[in-house]
């Protein structure tokens, strides 16, 4: 990134690449701003019209955490097709589309290309008013800090290729990742959210580092106790069965992070497992926040919980206990 031109000041642009963003927001009027992202991956499991959702679903979630409506979607799409067939590809497109028709939002095109390994995801475009964005940065001393769905998934995706998992897992872990942060979004009106993300790639603990960092002069305490997991992931990540993805997250983030003395190396990979659709970090006042969880178990978000806390800084930017 360092190698772009130096980009020229444009005040519309609310939210670019200074702090490593969920979306880019744009300011088109007083009332309203533009959410533009994109986002696309290989397969993660084997049924296809599955991955169409979960792909779609992670690429919808970037508009949720920048606090917008999703309106139009475009796909992308690599494919083998004299390989895979049309039947494979037709799949993969009917389950985004039913995932995206589920988000409100509306299919307007996309482009294709024949590629030797299926990739797919979308380009979303959304709304939000100007002074409703969420931001990754902005968290506060005093504030708790709210994970809206369960993580493991790189572990339990991982073990899918091993032969692993149980039917039921399998079944959890794909229903896990696609479903929509539309609700856990929605549910979030009338309250005060000091910075949101969504977990993905670089783990709990590396967004968690993003939002700290990016903020300035807090630290933010994450208990693995408190952390929902999917059921199997401890006995996986104590067998070994990491993928170098979470090895790679743990590496990346080991001089920001300071673990305690009774956190196993199993117990660390899995705060920094790589996810894939994951849900939604919130940090807000801690009233706030006990209320926000009780409005998502109404609605159903029942492994929505409270996993840690944010203090003004004390020697790492992440503790984890």
């Amino acid at each position: 990134m360092r190698h772009l031109p130096e980009r020229e000041y444009d005040p519309n642009l609310l939210v670019g690449l200074d702090t490593s963003d969920d979306a880019g927001v744009y300011k088109l009027t007083e009332d309203l701003a533009m959410i533009q992202t994109v986002d696309f991956f290989t397969p993660i499991v084997d049924d296809p019209y599955m991955f169409g959702q979960i792909a779609a679903a992670n690429s919808l979630s970037d508009v949720y955490a920048m606090g917008g409506r999703p309106t139009t979607v475009m796909n992308i799409v690599g494919f083998p097709i004299a390989v895979l067939g049309h039947d494979v590809l037709a799949e993969i497109l009917k389950g985004a589309a039913d995932k995206v028709k589920e988000s409100g939002a509306v299919l307007v095109g996309g482009h294709s290309i024949d590629d030797a390994e299926p990739k797919f995801g979308l380009s979303v475009t959304g709304l939000v008013h100007p002074s409703k964005v969420f931001k990754n940065v902005g968290a506060k001393p005093g504030d708790a800090l709210v994970l809206t769905k369960q993580i493991g998934v790189g572990i339990q995706t991982t073990a899918i290729k091993k032969d692993k998992l149980t039917p039921e897992q399998l079944q959890l872990v794909s229903d896990t990742m696609a479903e929509l942060n539309k609700t856990a979004a929605e549910c979030l009106e009338g309250f005060s959210p000091n910075a949101v993300t969504d977990v993905t790639g670089f783990g709990l603990l590396g967004h968690a580092a993003e939002m700290a960092k990016g903020t300035g002069n807090i630290t933010i305490h994450v208990n693995f106790d408190d952390v929902p997991l999917l059921p199997g992931t401890k006995e996986l990540a104590k067998e070994g069965i990491v993928p170098g993805g979470s090895k790679a997250n743990h590496r990346w983030i080991k001089e920001d992070v300071k673990y305690g003395d009774h956190l196993e190396q199993w117990q660390q990979h899995i705060l920094c497992d790589a996810v894939t659709s994951g849900g939604l970090l919130v940090s807000m006042p801690k009233e706030e926040a006990e209320e926000y969880i009780k409005r998502l178990h109404d609605k159903g978000r029942q492994h929505a919980s409270i996993v840690g806390r944010v203090t003004e800084l004390n020697d790492k930017p992440i503790m984890a206990n």
